[in-house]
């Protein structure tokens, strides 16, 4: 079989990129991206199936030197059977993950009271796993409902957010998050590290001018508690 990191630097060849121009595409670092092209690891399913997406090519060539970069399927479970038979590592496209949902909504303004839920009122929400990408299959990842204008550049009022539990030190500048700062009071926010400040700054994005930041020194971090960072949203339009 042809290797497949032979494959992927015929396709970056064929688009007239360089390889670390696929690799930024993809959302690889340059070591990821070589782990890869050498073999040294196995390519994930998802991965495989984000190339396809991006570049809309012929699932098929990324096994076969033969075959063309752009070509049309008359079934679609053609391309998932070929993918399958090609990478240990597949899950079918329409294979799916079932995540707790929590029946309430978490405020996308400031921290609002979020009722106690039982864990007999905890629901299952079930999502293909195209859908949360490279978060499918994940065992710390539940989803709330957000309530509000706050953050309505990134997600409207009604969205739900798949939330991935993480400890505050673990953040990264810019992530969105859900905390509180007291008993049952949630909220979800674009956390921002002001280290010249001294404090944590959970900022809204809202195209509403009234919604104002929320800070916290960090010599006072004890008194918020980070839930988890937003990794996904689904929402409806209008």
């Amino acid at each position: 079989m042809t290797h497949f990191g032979e494959r992927l630097k015929a396709l970056a060849l064929q688009l007239g990129k360089e390889d670390q121009d696929v690799a930024h595409d993809l959302g690889l670092s340059k070591a990821q991206m070589s782990h890869y092209t050498t073999g040294k690891r196995k390519v994930p399913s998802e991965l495989l199936q984000k190339i396809v997406d991006i570049y809309g090519l012929n699932p098929q060539f990324l096994f076969d030197e033969k075959a063309p970069l752009y070509s049309e399927y008359k079934e679609e479970n053609e391309q998932v059977s070929f993918l399958k038979e090609n990478t240990t590592s597949y899950e079918t496209l329409n294979s799916t993950t079932s995540y707790p949902y929590y029946p309430v909504s978490v405020a996308a303004g400031l921290p609002s009271n979020i009722d106690y839920v039982l864990k007999e009122d905890v629901q299952k929400i079930t999502l293909p796993n195209s859908v949360m990408g490279r978060w499918a299959k994940c065992n710390d990842i539940f989803f709330l409902k957000a309530n509000g204008e706050s953050m309505n550049k990134i997600f409207p009022d009604g969205s739900l957010i798949a939330i991935k539990k993480i400890e505050l030190l673990d953040l990264k500048d810019g992530d969105i998050v859900v905390f509180s700062n007291g008993s049952n009071e949630f909220s979800v926010k674009r956390l921002l590290k002001d280290i010249e400040g001294q404090r944590y700054i959970f900022r809204p994005e809202s195209s509403e001018d009234y919604f104002t930041d929320y800070s916290v020194s960090f010599t006072d971090s004890d008194s918020i508690t980070i839930h988890g960072k937003v990794v996904v949203y689904i929402s409806t339009l209008d």
